[in-house]
């Protein structure tokens, strides 16, 4: 059987992918890789072979990815450090005789007009990919629902207003777990090298639609309020969430800056993301879930944050 290495394993895409390979009876196929292994001594009880891999120590990858055919690697956390830590993985997998590599991407990111600060990471890392002379698989994740109803969500509940630069652009948000699906699909398919999947949920919709569904679920009144880049600028900086990072490291916890944010934002106003695709049913043989199945998912815990 193909050996297939995954790197950020122990966190929630990853975690996904694991469960769903050895619900395949895939455990003894799987190189895990992550930057403290005793987080997946759970997995390694159970047939999987755990490596330290660490995306900030290149001379871990090789030897993590020794004996490995697919990777799936798994786009770092840290927006704008992930061209070298992506590189260093990619030179990696070259090294250790890796035949193909499945890359978690974003959607819109070819039209360099698209402002999003999270577009260059990951068109420099395609670009990475495609020159090593591996084969390839782009999965082009479209913005995570469970982002913005299970993290984010609380918070509108709380406050009762949904505020955004997002305006209203509008895209297919679609759930993480589909997501890591589509990479299994990919993982243990074929004829899947050379191509690029836009990985979406099913219904373009705007910030203050997706407003109105928890609204309506829930039954707590919500406002949605759009402004300006300035103004979502200063909500960040009143939470003390940095503008850009001092160096390449997080700033007191935080992976992301304000500046990748408010792009983001912009990005989805001015039309960048609105980009919604048939490839999950394709991958998965059924259609992605909604972001309105996700609220109700998760109507319980939206309802107790609202007070």
């Amino acid at each position: 059987m193909t050996r297939i290495a995954i790197t950020g394993a122990s966190g929630h895409y990853g975690r996904i992918v694991i469960d769903q390979l050895i619900a395949q009876g895939r455990a003894r196929d799987l190189i895990l890789m992550t930057r403290r292994p005793e987080r997946l001594a759970d997995y390694a009880a159970l047939g999987c072979t755990v490596r330290q891999g660490d995306y900030d120590l290149p001379e871990t990858l090789a030897p993590a990815l020794a004996g490995a055919e697919r990777l799936l690697l798994i786009s770092g956390t840290r927006v704008g450090a992930r061209v070298a830590q992506h590189g260093a993985a990619i030179d990696a997998a070259v090294a250790a005789g890796v035949s193909h590599i499945v890359y978690t991407s974003f959607i819109g990111i070819d039209d360099p007009a698209n402002p999003a600060e999270v577009r260059h990471d990951h068109i420099e890392t395609e670009r990475l990919i495609k020159a090593s002379g591996l084969g390839w698989t782009m999965l082009r994740d479209a913005h995570y629902a469970d982002s913005m109803i299970v993290m984010a969500g609380p918070g509108v509940m709380a406050s009762r207003q949904w505020i955004s630069n997002a305006g209203h652009g509008r895209e297919a948000m679609v759930w993480r777990e589909d997501c890591a699906l589509c990479a299994v699909a990919v993982l243990t398919g074929a004829a899947h090298v050379g191509k690029t999947y836009d990985v979406t949920g099913p219904d373009l919709q705007t910030f203050a639609e997706v407003n109105a569904l928890m609204a309506a679920v829930t039954g707590v009144p919500l406002a949605y309020v759009a402004v300006d880049d300035e103004a979502q600028y200063a909500l960040f900086d009143a939470m003390g969430i940095p503008r850009r990072p001092v160096d390449d490291q997080s700033v007191a916890g935080i992976p992301w800056n304000s500046d990748d944010m408010v792009t983001f934002g912009q990005a989805i106003r001015e039309g960048f993301l609105a980009v919604q695709s048939d490839h999950v049913a394709q991958l998965l043989g059924r259609p992605p879930r909604s972001v309105r199945a996700m609220i109700e998912a998760n109507a319980t815990m939206l309802r107790a944050a609202a007070g």
